[in-house]
C-alpha cells in the first residue's frame, strides 16, 4: 500500500470530519465586539487560500455575522452549487458533503443532519447571501477574522490538508535514520551474529531476544542438541525450540542462559538494487562479513525472499543481511553453487516478523528440539520398513542444478550379508547436470550413507544409484553387463552413477 496515500486519505478525512463539529452562534469567532453599523460601514475584504475574492454585492453583517454572495464562496471552496427557485433553496455539493439551506430559515442541513444557524440565508438585491461561517466550516474550511483589518482569512480544507502533509514529509524525514558505512554496520551487528554447532552442522543465528536467537530452520532440525558461539568465543549451550515456520525455512531457539546481547533491529521495504551487508560463519570461519546489492526479489508460495550478490557460502545459513541502516532485512538461507553470478537468497524480514509475532501471541507450553524425523535404529526393521524409510527421507538430490527425485528404491540382503539398498536417478537430469551436480551427489551419499549407518552400525551398507533408460537401438561402448537386450526390438542401459559402501568407514564413487 502506497503509505503517502494512505496519509493523504487519513488526514483529509479528518479535516473534513472538522466541519461536523459547528458554531450556530456568531459567525465570526467574536462579532459581540462588532457592531452591525460597524461592520456595514467598514468594508470587509475575504480571502481564501491568501487569494482575494471579488465579492458583488459585497459582504453585509447582519447582527455580527458576515454574509456573501453563494456562487462566489462556493465556486472558491471548490463545491457545486445548485440554486432551486420554487422553494428558494441551495443545495450545495463537495465530494461527499452535502448542505442545504433555505432562504429566511435559520435551519440548514448537512449530510442528513440538522443543525441551527446564527443568521439565515438572506436575498440582497437580488443577490443569495449566505452565512460565511457555516459554508465554510460545513466544506471542512479554517476561518479566521482579523477585527483590526476588517479581513476575513479562509483556508480551504485542500490547503489543511496539504500543510498537515508537509508537516508530517517533514516529520518522517527527520525521523528517518541516517545511512551507515559498512564498517559502522558490522560495529553495530557484529556481536548480534552468533555461530550455531549440533551434531549434525553448522551455521549461523541472529540474536532477536535476551536468550532467543533466530536461525534456519533446517539448521536446527532433527537436531537433539547444540550450541551458539558468541563473538567473544565463549559458548552458549541451546535448549531448544521456540517456534518455527518450515515453509519460510525460519526458526528460533532459546539458549539455557541468557546472552547478554541488544538484538538486532529489524527494517522492512527493501528494494532491488538496494546495498546490503552479510555476516555469518560460511565454512565456520566466523562472523564473515561480504556485501552487495539486492539483485532480485522472488516468492515462493508464501515466502519472500531477497536475492543478493553477497557472497555467502555453507555455514551461512542463519546469517544475517542487512541494509544501509544497519537493520535487518533478511536471514542468509541458500545460493547456487558453480556460478559466477553469485546468486545466494535471503528470507525476507517479512516472514521473520509473522514468526516472531506468531511466537509472541501464542508462546510455546514447552521448550524443546523437534522429534527427530529417522528413527534412532533400525536394527530388527525388516527390508520393506527399511525402504520405507530411505525412500521418505532420501528421495531427493538437491543440487546447484536443481533437485531430481529418485525413485524405484529397492532393499535387499546379499549372499554376503550385505543389506543392499539401490534407486534410479532422473535420466534427463543426470544427461544435462551430472558432471556439474558430481560434488552434490557425493555429499548426498555421503549424508545418507552416515545417517543409514548411525541407525544400523553393526551392518555392512551398499546404497547404489542407477542410470537406467530404454533404447530403441543397440548403444555401443559400454561393458556388456550394462546393456541387456530386452527382445522386443529395444535395449535397456543401466550403470551405476553414485556408490557407497560403509560401515565404521565409508567409501564413495560418482560417474559423472
Amino acid at each position: 500500500m502506497n503509505l503517502k496515500v494512505t496519509m493523504k486519505r487519513t488526514l483529509l478525512s479528518s479535516v473534513l470530519a472538522a466541519g461536523l463539529v459547528l458554531t450556530p452562534v456568531s459567525i465570526l469567532g467574536a462579532p459581540d465586539s462588532v457592531s452591525a453599523a460597524t461592520a456595514q460601514t467598514a468594508a470587509i475584504s475575504v480571502t481564501v487560500d491568501g487569494a482575494k475574492l471579488a465579492l458583488s454585492p459585497s459582504p453585509v453583517t447582519l447582527k455580527g455575522n458576515v454574509l456573501v454572495p453563494m456562487r462566489a464562496i462556493f465556486k472558491a471552496l471548490h463545491s457545486s452549487v445548485t440554486w432551486e427557485g420554487g422553494t428558494k433553496t441551495i443545495l450545495a455539493v463537495k465530494g461527499g458533503t452535502t448542505i442545504s439551506l433555505q432562504i429566511g430559515s435559520k435551519r440548514a442541513v448537512r449530510n442528513g443532519k440538522t443543525l441551527s444557524l446564527a443568521e439565515a440565508p438572506q436575498q440582497v438585491n437580488g443577490a443569495t447571501m449566505v452565512p460565511l461561517r457555516f459554508v465554510a466550516e460545513a466544506l471542512g474550511a479554517d476561518v479566521q477574522y482579523d477585527t483590526a483589518k476588517h479581513a476575513i482569512r479562509i483556508t480551504s480544507a485542500e490547503a489543511l490538508l496539504q500543510k498537515k502533509l508537509e508537516a508530517w514529509e517533514k516529520e518522517e524525514e527527520a525521523s528517518k535514520p541516517k545511512a551507515l558505512t559498512t564498517k559502522q554496520i558490522v560495529d553495530q551487528n557484529d556481536g548480534k551474529i552468533v555461530m550455531i554447532t549440533t551434531e549434525i552442522g553448522q551455521g549461523s543465528g541472529v540474536v532477536v531476544g535476551k536468550d532467543e536467537i533466530l536461525t534456519n530452520y533446517h539448521v536446527i532440525v532433527d537436531t537433539s542438541k547444540g550450541s551458539a558461539t558468541l563473538l567473544n568465543g565463549q559458548e552458549v549451550e541451546l535448549e531448544g525450540i521456540v517456534g518455527y515456520d518450515e515453509e519460510s525455512d525460519l526458526a528460533v531457539v532459546k539458549t539455557k542462559t541468557p546472552l547478554n546481547i541488544a538484538p538486532v533491529a529489524i527494517g522492512l521495504e527493501a528494494s532491488k538494487g538496494d546495498h546490503v551487508v552479510a555476516i555469518g560463519s560460511p565454512l565456520g570461519i566466523q562472523n564473515t562479513v561480504s556485501d552487495g546489492v539486492i539483485s532480485n526479489i522472488t516468492y515462493e508460495g508464501n515466502t519472500e525472499y531477497y536475492q543478493t550478490s553477497a557472497p555467502i557460502d555453507h555455514g551461512s545459513s542463519g546469517g544475517g543481511l542487512f541494509n544501509d541502516f544497519g537493520q535487518l532485512i533478511g536471514i542468509t538461507a541458500a545460493g547456487i553453487d558453480d556460478t559466477q553470478a553469485d546468486l545466494n537468497f535471503a528470507v525476507a524480514s517479512d516472514n521473520i516478523l509473522m514468526l516472531l509475532y506468531d511466537i509472541e501471541e501464542n508462546p510455546p507450553a514447552k521448550i524443546a528440539f523437534l522429534p527427530k524425523k529417522l528413527p534412532d535404529s533400525l536394527k530388527d526393521a525388516t527390508t520393506d520398513q527399511i525402504r520405507d524409510v530411505v525412500e521418505d527421507n532420501f528421495s531427493e538430490i538437491q543440487s546447484s542444478q536443481g533437485t531430481t527425485e529418485l525413485k524405484k528404491f529397492e532393499v535387499t540382503r546379499d549372499a554376503d550379508g550385505w543389506l543392499v539398498i539401490t534407486a534410479v536417478i532422473d535420466p534427463t537430469f543426470y544427461m544435462v547436470y551430472g558432471h556439474a551436480a558430481s560434488e552434490d551427489m557425493r555429499f548426498w551419499a555421503i549424508d545418507a550413507g552416515s545417517q543409514l549407518r548411525d541407525m544400523l552400525p553393526d551392518e555392512n551398507i551398499q546404497l547404489t544409484v542407477y542410470y537406467d533408460q530404454t533404447f530403441s537401438f543397440e548403444p555401443r561402448g559400454f561393458e556388456a553387463s550394462q546393456v541387456t537386450a530386452l527382445g522386443d526390438g529395444t535395449w535397456r542401459v543401466r550403470f551405476p552413477v553414485i556408490d557407497y559402501q560403509g560401515k565404521e568407514k565409508a567409501i564413495v564413487r560418482v560417474n559423472a
